[in-house]
């Protein structure tokens, strides 16, 4: 999945939500059931999302949305194998992002 999202620190809730094409409401909702979620939170308590932030909530939304796991399966997957599931995550991601730069490439030439 390719997220259109500007290199920042922080993003906001709307942002990332955006992102994903979800509801802000399904953003806070993994928040809650995921422990590896931990956005910071200003003064006023909105949601600051971190670039790792997101990258948890890639992996959360590849295995819910994309592979179809329940939350519980989800949440037994990421504390049992995450390391390992991870880096296959990213491994995946990259060859995507890789694929896409040759299609493009190709579709110039």
């Amino acid at each position: 999945m390719e997220l259109n999202l500007p290199e920042k620190r922080y993003y906001a809730i709307g942002e990332v939500a955006k992102a994903f094409e979800v509801n802000t409401s399904l953003i806070r909702f993994w928040e809650k059931e995921f422990e590896v979620l931990k956005p910071k939170k200003n003064a006023k308590g909105n949601r600051k999302f971190t670039p790792e932030d997101i990258k948890n909530l890639k992996f959360i939304y590849h295995l819910v949305k994309e592979r179809g796991f329940t939350l519980e399966g989800a949440k037994t997957h990421l504390k049992e194998k995450k390391d390992k599931a991870l880096s296959l995550f990213n491994v995946i991601a990259k060859l995507e992002h890789v694929k896409a730069e040759l299609t493009n490439i190709k579709n110039h030439l």
